[in-house]
């Protein structure tokens, strides 16, 4: 059996989707968050998850800052954040960044460290 999430809003495209699914309440085993963001500047603070989290960089540029390690990442590339690993990053304009996160868990689980 197929499981399905229907998309919320009404935009005709996938690039100004921005939602987050909890896998539980589609019976998956993983956790998406979609983002589109264009605010210089922004993005979450310093936090931790007990699982894995995968960043699919689509489009635009952030700098993420993962454990003790600075990097830039673009769009086009793929980053895997350890479990337990201390992790943020925040936008770098002008462009949007437009990004799927892969969350390795059925819910959310978020320790904020800032």
């Amino acid at each position: 059996m197929v499981l399905r999430h229907e998309r919320s809003g009404v935009a005709d495209d996938d690039v100004y989707w921005h939602e987050s699914i909890e896998g539980s309440s589609i019976g998956s085993e993983v956790s998406l968050i979609m983002t589109y963001s264009s605010k210089d500047g922004s993005g979450p603070r310093l936090h931790l998850h007990p699982y894995s989290e995968t960043f699919v960089i689509r489009h635009g540029r952030a700098l993420f800052t993962v454990g003790d390690e600075q990097l830039e990442a673009v769009g086009g590339q793929v980053l895997v954040v350890p479990a337990q690993t201390p992790h943020k990053f925040v936008i770098i304009g002008p462009e949007a960044m437009i990004s799927t996160h892969i969350h390795a868990s059925p819910t959310f689980i978020t320790e904020w460290l800032e």
